[in-house]
């Protein structure tokens, strides 16, 4: 599986997200500047968290609007496995790939600590690794990760089983406790956890381990 990192000015979780497929996958990804117009021939993508842009404007409002953002848009209408994860999210919600969006926290804090998840649907191309297992840790790092939808798309959300992952204690406010959800095709993912994170003990777990083997499985 040949996959790709996008890189924006501020992401910081660009290597970590790098050294999670290459682990998963045994081939280091692509590493794309955001400035580029063409993404290169790839299985998968991965838009990584960080503070891209510093932020300005809105968490994600102009990398959605970046160069390379608008041909992943395509592909991903196509069929192409993206995955954003934490300000990846934020992008994804932005460029419009996903629905809602990601506002301030709750307490208006900053929160950074391991987080447990319920995997709400294990019968996607990012969670089928996972088989038996209902409760993961991975880590969380933001700020503007409080998930707001209309109610009638929240209904839907539900309905259709595009709720992937919900908070186990609610560190945010995030409505429905949605953690991470997919589009209707099922082929793009947003969480606001940090699965990258997950997968080596040195770093507390490896419970991120088996979202990229599951999208490795699809792939293949």
């Amino acid at each position: 599986m040949q996959s790709a990192v996008i890189v924006f000015p501020a992401s910081n979780c660009d290597r970590d997200a790098a050294t999670a497929l290459e682990k998963v996958t045994g081939r280091k990804p692509l590493m794309v500047w955001h400035a580029e117009t063409t993404l290169p021939k790839v299985d998968f993508v991965v838009i990584p968290g960080g503070f891209s842009y510093g932020d300005y404007l809105r968490s994600g409002a102009i990398a959605a609007r970046s160069p390379i953002v608008r041909d992943i848009i395509k592909k991903a209408e196509n069929g192409l496995p993206v995955a954003g994860f934490c300000n990846g999210f934020q992008i994804l919600t932005e460029a419009g790939l996903l629905p809602g969006a990601l506002m301030r926290n709750k307490g208006l804090r900053f929160i950074c600590r391991p987080q447990k998840l319920h995997i709400t649907n294990g019968d996607t191309m990012f969670t089928r690794a996972y088989k038996n297992t209902s409760e993961v840790t991975y880590p969380i790092a933001h700020f503007d990760g409080n998930y707001y939808a209309d109610d009638d798309t929240l209904k839907e959300l539900r309905k259709s089983g595009r709720i992937v992952f919900k908070y186990i204690d609610n560190p945010n406010g995030s409505l429905n406790d949605i953690a991470g959800i997919c589009n209707a095709a099922g082929n793009v993912l947003g969480m606001m956890p940090h699965p990258e994170r997950a997968v080596d003990p040195l770093h507390g777990g490896t419970d991120g381990i088996d979202l990229f083997k599951s999208i490795l499985e699809a792939v293949r």
